[in-house]
């Protein structure tokens, strides 16, 4: 072989060698070199096999070696694609590049083209077939992840870089509200202004802080501003319903109290807040931060950072808070509407005072526990603290003393309930407040209540009887419903809640007129029926022509006749003022006299539904209305408000049509208009019914056996109804002239909220009176204001009443039917033979005379206008005197009449089942 090797070939041409060796290698593989040769690709060794036809093939010059080489190296030029069969061909050799010979696909596989051409970002995936194809790999999904994070993490590091802490003083600083009277004249300027002291880190107690980092942020000394840990930690707590804790840290309520001029709870907003929030944490001191945020936060009372909550509370400066009172204050920042003991009825009903006590003392406890567990109070310390700190009652900043301050906060609450500006937006301030409050009717009520405590409550000579005397008052005007003067107590910064608001004392007998209302509205039920009757099978009452029992002590009954009893059995026993005696009556008289009987036995037959309807028809809330359906509810047993006793009595002096009493007109911000009152009124009754009503009331004050005489006007046409509640707990005058509505009620009470148990007083001997009416200090206070309120409002008249459609007489409580006899002829002289009737047999009256007179202006009488003849009672016997001068009544009564005095209305004693005094 090596011989073989050694000698070349005699026909070895002159250009062999290492040239025709690279050539030979650059042939195609799997090609025939020459149209007469069929050599494998790059096979050296194929000159052993077998001989081509055309003989033997000669060997490149250099030998196998160097054609192997050669082979090789195009080999790897060439890569596998080939010839017929697949990247190996059928000539391949065995050492040969490029794929075997024996299979027809890549190497030994099989053969076909791959799915397309693989791609750096490898989706759909290469060389994949079926679903696996659509499969990303875990290269890919890594990759993708990568790939967003870093994107982020890219976003965040720009807008890190962008974000601009904002300037502190332009939005540390809250602005003023400023509140204008009606005539546009500016009334107060509040906000948390008014009421902000700033004071430096070292005057913040450490307990103080440790309360509000245990509470809100236990991360706060080490964070950088935000706590994705405490986020995390305080949606699995809510989660789980334990303790709520806010995902924000101290940082991040500080930036959006001191830093940001924009509250909305927005993804933008938040983001925001992230960003500025990080860059307060490296750049800001945390000692800077924690006094930035107890100094502004908003603690209730309109107390806005922690000197003034401090003051607020317990009345003393921040730096003297104990443990115990800071982890109060440090309550009251998750909401003061939920956590202030005092509590918030009238902003929400559920934030009473007994319930926002359980809220702040559950919460303060846990805070305490708090500070213990995180290591800023001994176990020694926190048994110091077992008892609910004591909290000093709510009082108003200097600037709303006297009624100012009563007036900012029922405007305040109107522009809640109204236009739905949150309490939080009224802290920000900036607002322009228009009210409907005018100044000269304002200082009007105050004084005229002012004279009658000058003149008459002297607590240091009555201490028993004089202290905690309260007056509160309303006054509405009744076209509109516009609030034009309230007077909410002595001084808005000695007696915080507004008396002109719900007070919890009961309207007594200003509540008749709604059960008139609903007499003639919808009308008495007719005993034989069912209760569900409708308006067909129902009667409407007459004030006049209809007669009900005036009787004390009356056996009150179902409309059915059926006696009614209590939830205990007794029957039920209506008493009247003075223990009274009127027998049967007519409604209008029973409403001047203020006869409890008749309408109790009236409410019970139109049906006590009905009559809570007229009241809330005519302006009342629901909810300020007793519920269930005991026949006390028709003697003012519920307690609404002044301010809504003024505007449903409105009502009747608008013809029927009632608007809701409201106290703003619009509210400005940065000079542009945000909100402004629309009117909206509904009719609540026909004007016959309130014209009807109307004239009944005016009676009450203008017959002088009226309740409401000392309510008089001189030149003015007036309709009101006093009112006295069971024990002389409380006493009221509504009343109003056509323009005007005003409520004035008086009570004793202990505004003492330290107190606990706290209940209505009894008025026996207050002022020096036997006993307080509606129909003395209430009435007088109401005619001094009105007397100066309406002297400058033109004299207009009350409408004549109109006729009720399909009014007929109605006898109810007992009271028997007359047997009618035709009416007399008159006589050429105008002289009138007066009707008779025939009383029972069982009756024993005083003989009549012949003949009478008819009032003046009436030429006869018809049988059914008992009240034409009498020149005493209206529809009942003998006037005042209780003695009958003329015929007896139709009914033939035997029970006297007794007299009782002109101040008394009515409403005293409630009823008695059997012998005792019921209390509702």
């Amino acid at each position: 072989m090596s011989e073989h090797r050694r000698k070349m070939p005699p026909q070895q041409p002159p250009t062999g060698g290492r040239a025709a060796a690279r050539r030979a290698a650059q042939q195609p593989v799997g090609r025939r070199s020459a149209p007469a040769q069929d050599v494998g690709t790059g096979a050296p060794s194929a000159s052993y096999g077998p001989a081509s036809s055309h003989g033997e093939e000669q060997r490149p010059y250099g030998g196998r070696a160097e054609a192997r080489r050669a082979a090789q190296r195009g080999s790897r030029r060439k890569g596998a694609d080939a010839g017929p069969g697949g990247p190996g061909g059928p000539g391949g050799g065995r050492r040969g590049g490029g794929g075997g010979g024996r299979g027809s696909g890549p190497g030994r596989g099989s053969g076909g083209p791959p799915p397309g051409k693989k791609r750096v970002i490898d989706y759909p995936r290469y060389g994949k077939y079926g679903w696996r194809r659509w499969m990303p790999s875990w290269k890919l999904v890594t990759g993708t992840f990568l790939f967003f994070t870093a994107s982020l993490m890219g976003a965040a590091a720009i807008a890190y870089s962008r974000v601009e802490i904002p300037n502190e003083a332009l939005t540390a600083t809250s602005q003023n509200n400023i509140y204008y009277w009606a005539d546009g004249t500016r009334m107060v300027a509040t906000g948390s202004g008014q009421n902000r002291q700033i004071v430096p880190f070292a005057e913040i107690p450490k307990s103080m802080q440790n309360a509000v980092i245990s509470a809100e942020n236990k991360t706060f000394w080490d964070d950088s501003g935000i706590d994705p840990m405490g986020i995390g930690r305080a949606v699995w707590n809510m989660a789980k319903g334990g303790e709520t804790q806010g995902g924000s840290t101290i940082t991040q309520q500080y930036v959006k109290n001191n830093r940001l001029d924009d509250q909305s709870q927005t993804v933008t907003r938040k983001v925001k807040e992230l960003f500025i929030s990080m860059k307060v944490g490296d750049e800001v001191e945390k000692h800077d931060i924690m006094a930035g945020y107890l100094n502004t936060a908003y603690y209730g009372r309109g107390a806005y950072g922690i000197q003034a909550a401090a003051r607020a509370y317990f009345n003393k400066d921040a730096k003297h808070l104990d443990p115990s009172q800071s982890a109060l204050l440090a309550a009251v920042l998750k909401g003061a509407t939920y956590y202030d003991p005092a509590g918030y009825p009238e902003v929400d009903p559920r934030a009473t005072r007994e319930a926002n006590t359980k809220r702040a003392t559950d919460r303060w406890k846990w805070i305490l526990d708090e500070m213990q567990k995180d290591g800023h109070l001994t176990a020694e310390e926190r048994a110091k603290y077992s008892a609910f700190p004591k909290v000093q009652g709510p009082r108003k900043s200097a600037n709303l003393s006297g009624q100012i301050g009563y007036l900012v906060s029922t405007a305040n609450l109107n522009m809640q309930n109204q236009f739905g500006i949150t309490e939080k937006e009224l802290e920000r301030g900036g607002h322009e407040i228009y009210t409907t409050f005018e100044k000269p009717k304002v200082d009007a009520m105050e004084d005229a209540v002012q004279k009658i405590i000058e003149e008459n409550i002297d607590p240091k000579k009555r201490p028993n009887d004089d202290t905690h005397v309260q007056f509160g008052g309303a006054s509405v005007d009744t076209a509109t419903g516009k609030i034009v003067a309230i007077y909410g107590g002595v001084d808005a910064t000695k007696h915080f809640r507004s008396n002109a608001d719900t007070t919890g004392a009961q309207v007594g007998s200003t509540f008749k007129p709604f059960v008139l209302a609903a007499a003639m509205k919808d009308g008495v039920r007719n005993p034989k029926l069912g209760s569900d009757q409708d308006a067909s099978e129902r009667t409407i009452v007459d004030p006049d022509k209809s007669r009900y029992s005036g009787e004390n002590d009356l056996t009150v009954r179902r409309y059915n006749r059926e006696i009614w009893r209590d939830e205990k059995g007794e029957v039920w026993k209506q008493s009247n003022d003075e223990n009274a005696d009127y027998g049967p009556i007519s409604l209008r008289y029973a409403m001047i006299k203020s006869a409890n009987s008749p309408y109790v036995q009236l409410g019970m037959d139109v049906g006590i539904d009905k009559v809570r309807d007229a009241a809330i028809k005519a302006g009342l809330h629901e909810d300020s209305l007793v519920k269930g359906e005991v026949p006390s509810f028709s003697l003012g047993v519920s307690s609404p408000s002044a301010i809504r006793m003024a505007g449903a009595y409105a009502t009747f002096a608008n013809q029927g049509k009632q608007n809701d009493p409201y106290s703003v007109e619009k509210v400005k911000k940065s000079g542009v208009v945000i909100a402004k009152h629309e009117a909206k009124s509904e009719m609540a009754f026909s004007p016959a019914i309130a014209s009807n009503v109307t004239d009944v009331l005016r009676d009450v004050v203008d017959d002088d056996r009226g309740t409401g005489t000392k309510a008089r006007i001189p030149g003015r046409a007036v309709a009101g109804k006093t009112g006295t509640t069971d024990d002389n707990m409380s006493a009221w005058f509504v009343g109003y002239t056509a323009q005007l509505a005003t409520a004035i009620d008086m009570y004793r009470f202990d505004d003492d909220e330290t107190k606990k148990n706290r209940e209505f007083l009894e008025m026996y001997d207050t002022g020096g009176q036997e006993k307080i009416h509606g129909s003395s200090f209430p009435s007088r206070i109401w005619k001094d204001y009105m007397t100066d309120a309406v002297k400058d409002m033109p004299v207009v008249d009350f409408p004549k009443p109109e006729k009720l459609e399909g009014a007929e007489p109605v006898f109810g409580g007992g009271a028997p039917s007359p047997t009618p006899t035709p009416t007399a002829t008159p006589t050429p002289t105008e002289t009138t033979q007066m009707p008779t009737t025939t009383p029972p047999a069982t009756a024993t009256t005083t003989p009549p005379p012949a003949t009478k007179t008819p009032k003046p202006g009436k030429t006869t009488c018809s049988v059914w206008d008992l009240d034409c003849y009498n020149t005493g009672e209206p529809g009942g016997p003998g006037g005042n005197t209780g003695q009958p001068t003329t015929t007896p009544p139709p009914s033939g009564s035997t029970t006297p009449t007794p007299t009782p005095s002109s101040s008394d209305d009515g409403n005293g004693n409630g009823g008695k089942p059997e012998d005792d005094v019921w209390m509702p």
